[in-house]
């Protein structure tokens, strides 16, 4: 398999999985499979989405990769300006602490971390949800530099280092995936990178006996959400399979499947991706130009992503 269909399915998996996702959201456990008693997952409307409509998770994903693409590279005050224009522009959702952040006026580089210090809680998934492009887009640069640009694009939005670290992980994750190589078996060397503050309980989340059932916390905390979707890859054996376990645990159905399809995507490639789910998936862009894009245009911009970073 070449490397851009995986790369192309890294970003296509996880629009998918995000608009699979969404109708679901805060559902309990075992609604998707009781929505499909024969087993085959369907794209479909509801709790206010359409039927493959994509939500936040996937458009600031896309807002990162063009901003990306656009700039040459990583420029956070772009990426942050892209952000908070989306932000103001009444998406369908976003995420509370995200909204706080965008909408509080103050400058890029101080808006995070200023929220964390008051609030002292910032380590939601919001970060991991629209890391598909970016992983895409740094693979080439090697372990160090992919999971320096996770860190630096997650701390736009979230203060707390834990989030930094688990978008570090995937980060690396996707780029020994898109190398054509084991990511669950490369699992101990991203921990070895993780920042040691933090290194000890992704190690726990992320270990091969560690179940979805055990999280501490809501699947909308970045610990579960990572470990929800790792879990999801290393117990099934395809890509279907995969994310529909992910959106079965219920919970934060849409951003648990996105960050799964980004990992399973990577591994079984865009073809492995059902045409049923990508054929009605669309992606509107609040506050720019009533855009909307669909799966075509998310498989150019992840071949465009896909050339070696600089």
């Amino acid at each position: 398999m070449r490397m851009i269909d995986r790369a192309v399915g890294a970003v296509l998996g996880s629009a998918v999985g995000d608009a699979l996702g969404a109708p679901f959201e805060f559902g309990l456990p075992g609604v998707f499979r009781e929505h499909s008693p024969d087993g085959v997952g369907v794209m479909c409307g509801g709790g206010g989405w359409d039927p493959g409509e994509a939500t936040d998770d996937t458009q600031m994903a896309v807002l990162v990769g063009e901003s990306l693409l656009d700039r040459g590279g990583l420029h956070l005050p772009d990426v942050f300006d892209r952000f908070r224009r989306w932000a103001v522009s009444d998406p369908k959702d976003i995420g509370l602490q995200t909204e706080d952040v965008l909408t509080s006026g103050d400058p890029w580089d101080r808006a995070a971390a200023l929220h964390f210090q008051v609030n002292g809680r910032a380590a939601g998934n919001g970060s991991l949800m629209r890391a598909s492009t970016s992983a895409v887009y740094f693979a080439g640069a090697g372990r160090e530099a992919t999971m320096a640009a996770a860190r630096r694009i997650a701390a736009l939005t979230h203060g707390d280092g834990a989030a930094w670290e688990g978008t570090a992980v995937l980060h690396d994750l996707v780029r020994v995936a898109l190398l054509g190589d084991d990511p669950l078996a490369a699992l101990p060397t991203a921990l070895a990178a993780v920042a040691a503050p933090h290194r000890e309980r992704w190690s726990r989340v992320l270990s091969p006996g560690w179940h979805p059932d055990e999280a501490t916390e809501f699947n909308g905390a970045v610990w579960p959400c990572l470990g929800s979707a790792v879990w999801a890859l290393r117990t099934t054996d395809s890509f279907e399979q995969a994310v529909c376990a992910a959106i079965d645990l219920g919970g934060d159905t849409d951003t648990v499947a996105a960050v799964t399809g980004t990992l399973a995507g990577a591994v079984y490639g865009d073809s492995a991706i059902p045409a049923r789910w990508t054929d009605p998936l669309h992606v509107p862009l609040p506050g720019f130009d009533d855009r909307v894009l669909h799966a075509e245009d998310l498989r150019d911009l992840a071949t465009r992503l896909s050339a070696p970073a600089p």
